[in-house]
């Protein structure tokens, strides 16, 4: 197909492959404010009313887009489906009125159309009109068969916004209880997640596919940005939506006093980088090994030195996370609450396991020899998570006024996670790990030794809640992966657990940790944010929140 490079089977559409494409982008939809209230059941009718009340633009814009489009169609069948595309939008707009008040609503008396609905419906009449890129595609048209590719970029710029609308009320449907009659927004959520609905998102995303069937490549990569920019349009328009009542999201506006602090803490290997720091030392010194005339260990010796370290790690480990986790022959021993002590004297168990790990590996030498030049460099070069990057530093640009990132991690190396972050001596991002010694510049093999436990990272976490100079306790986040996280991620008010750790998910569910995907989770705790007007948590929660991805995370704490 071109330069089209998408997901996907070769039997699934070009609209099919679109949507999972940009599948990250079209779930931060569920982490605005509107839709976690929506969700909730609490969004103030108001905010409701102000939303659908746009609707009546957006179909407009729609049945001009298809009468455009019908006249580009050559094939007769294609008209014909178009047409009917076009019928059912007008009689959604005489029944509009009829169907706010099914919905339980009196339909508003005014319903000025609002900016972000003026930028989605001229992008649509305007690539209607052949109008795509700044240029006026129509003068290049000459034959009936050219002029059906606007009619297939026309279909490209609208089957975004029927199908986000779909994904957001499944997502929230499967939220509630089939019986659950008090929801005030469920009838509206039915007609989204009705066959009849589905039925009209699905024969645009089929007349999409086959109108794409003709195009070059060039043509299908035109496709792909009307339909990312039609995703982003309808995005906004979700995101901008006002709404009068305190929300968790963004949850870095969720308190708005001047002494309000957010601070936000994260592990590091693995959960932001996407390998870990210890692999990438480990070479780091078998490359400085070959160019030492006397290394401490023989540079023919030093890869079997360091795959016996590991392997050594990996084995001690195993057999002590399987003397913690009954197996199932044992029967499920979990608890049926948060077993806190259990749990830490677990980690007591693993950590005896990481600092012994570690002292191998110093008493081995093995990372004598390295140039911090080199550290520095390899850290500047490390690979991120996709969107890990981006978080971090507008995190630190928002207009948060009080807000630090902290950095807890077992690495062997401040200085390169320092580098991998850039920041230097700016002191932007605040790191609290292991260093190693050096001796002009140079590593003699020994390490300061700060972060071997999570007792060692949840002490680190509470020193810096109880320096904070605010009267005010800081509102925290904390985001890893790792078993060793787990303790901070209970402790803050917000833990996110990223990535497939299944020791993490093992220990948790050992003992009674509960593990929910981030947005059921948030609007759980919207729920508790309207009834109680407080988020505060007394002591450790047993929810800790798993997100796929950096991008939900952003959504999250900073918004679109």
């Amino acid at each position: 197909m071109g330069s089209l490079e998408l997901e996907g089977s070769d039997e699934e559409g070009i609209a099919k492959r679109l949507w999972n494409k940009f599948k990250n982008e079209r779930a931060l939809a569920l982490y605005s404010p509107f839709v976690v209230c929506l969700a909730s059941g609490a969004l103030d009718p108001n905010s409701f009313l102000q939303c659908i009340s746009q609707d009546v633009y957006f179909l407009q814009a729609f049945a001009q887009a298809y009468e455009l489009a019908e006249e580009y169609a050559d094939d007769e069948e294609d008209k014909e489906a178009i047409v009917k595309l076009r019928k059912r939008v007008l009689k959604r707009l005489r029944n509009q009125d009829q169907l706010i008040r099914e919905w339980g609503f009196e339909p508003p008396k005014e319903n000025d159309c609002n900016n972000a609905t003026v930028k989605y419906t001229e992008f649509l009449m305007e690539t209607a009109s052949g109008k795509v890129g700044g240029e006026k595609l129509s003068v290049k048209i000459v034959t009936p068969f050219e002029k059906t590719k606007l009619a297939a970029y026309t279909l490209s710029a609208i089957s975004p916004c029927m199908r986000i609308y779909s994904f957001i009320s499944k997502e929230i449907q499967a939220l509630l209880n089939p019986d659950d009659t008090e929801h005030i927004y469920k009838k509206w959520l039915n007609s989204l997640s009705s066959q009849k609905f589905e039925a009209s998102a699905s024969s645009i995303e089929d007349l999409l596919d086959k109108l794409s069937i003709s195009l070059t490549g060039e043509e299908l990569d035109v496709v792909e940005r009307l339909y990312h920019r039609a995703m982003k349009l309808e995005l906004e328009f979700i995101w901008s939506q006002p709404v009068l009542q305190q929300t968790i999201v963004p949850f870095s506006r969720i308190n708005n006093s001047a002494e309000d602090n957010l601070i936000i803490f994260c592990d590091f290997d693995l959960t932001c980088t996407a390998i870990d720091s210890s692999a990438l030392l480990a070479e780091l010194a078998i490359v400085a090994a070959t160019n030492l005339s006397e290394p401490s260990v023989p540079s023919t010796d030093i890869r079997t030195t360091w795959s016996n370290l590991f392997e050594q790690y990996v084995e001690e480990y195993r057999q002590c996370m399987e003397s913690i986790i009954p197996s199932e022959a044992d029967g499920d021993k979990s608890p049926k609450g948060l077993d806190y002590e259990g749990l830490c004297k677990a980690l007591e168990q693993i950590s005896d396991i990481e600092k012994s790990a570690t002292s191998r590996v110093v008493d081995s030498t093995v990372l004598k020899g390295l140039n911090l030049a080199d550290i520095r460099r390899a850290g500047e070069r490390l690979t991120f998570q996709d969107g890990c990057r981006r978080f971090l530093q507008d995190i630190m640009e928002s207009k948060v006024s009080m807000k630090e990132v902290h950095v807890l991690s077992y690495c062997w190396s401040g200085d390169l996670i320092k580098s991998a972050l850039q920041s230097g001596d700016d002191n932007v991002f605040n790191v609290h790990s292991n260093d190693l010694v050096y001796k002009d510049s140079i590593s003699t093999g020994e390490m300061i030794r700060k972060m071997d436990s999570p007792m060692d990272k949840l002490r680190a976490f509470n020193d810096v809640i109880n320096c904070s100079s605010n009267s005010v306790k800081p509102s925290t986040v904390y985001i890893g992966g790792s078993v060793g996280d787990l303790l901070c991620l209970l402790e803050a008010d917000v833990g996110i657990v990223i990535g497939s750790s299944s020791s993490l998910t093992r220990l948790g569910n050992r003992f009674g940790i509960s593990f929910v995907p981030l947005f059921p989770g948030l609007v759980t705790k919207h729920k508790e944010l309207a009834e109680t007007g407080s988020l505060i948590h007394k002591g450790p929660s047993n929810v800790l929140y798993t997100v796929s991805n950096w991008d939900e995370i952003y959504a999250f704490v900073l918004g679109q």
